[in-house]
């Protein structure tokens, strides 16, 4: 009945050694939630610089467009290639009330499916590391295939397909930078 695997809580300064420098944003007690809370802390802010960003450029093609200035540009940065890619909708809304409410909205929902994946994919890594007793391909390509899953299920109306898709997308991907690991 005995265990070869050691689950019991790490202490804090080899959790702190693990993160390079400093340790933990927020220490929940046990190195797996602080693992977690990290991830999906970091992750949720740079999806928040990324929706932003990505809505500020947006805006200025949409005004070189509007001001007849897009005759060097490629059709594909101009407005009217941008607008498949155009995730914020409601932002050109009657007041900026209106769309200062919907990229609030729209950048909170996009950093938590960020901060979601990380979240999920770290937590699994660990876990699967400390029950395993090793962090192998194998483990980032069950965590990946999960985050996949994960981020798949946010989408508005996700199809059997796309959940597939993404779930073994992230699998490779994951995998693979394990992987690439070692060599770089």
């Amino acid at each position: 009945m005995g265990s070869n695997y050691d689950l019991k809580p790490t202490s804090s300064t080899s959790y702190s050694a693990q993160l390079g420098k400093g340790g933990p944003l927020i220490d929940l007690g046990h190195p797996l939630l602080n693992h977690i809370a990290d991830s999906f802390i970091k992750a949720a802010g740079i999806g928040v610089v990324q929706a932003v960003s990505r809505e500020a450029c947006f805006t200025v093609l949409d005004g070189i467009n509007g001001g007849g200035g897009s005759e060097g540009l490629p059709p594909e940065i101009t407005s009217t290639g941008a607008k498949k890619r155009h995730r914020f909708n409601a932002l050109h809304g009657e007041t900026n009330n209106k769309s200062l409410e919907a990229m609030v909205k729209n950048t909170g929902k996009e950093s938590l499916q960020w901060g979601l994946a990380a979240g999920v994919y770290s937590g699994l890594t660990y876990g699967l590391k400390e029950a395993r007793g090793s962090h192998d391909w194998q483990n980032s390509a069950v965590a990946g295939a999960i985050t996949g899953l994960a981020v798949a299920l946010t989408a508005e109306d996700p199809s059997h397909e796309q959940i597939v898709q993404c779930a073994v997308t992230g699998a490779a991907v994951s995998a693979a930078a394990n992987l690439l690991s070692g060599i770089f």
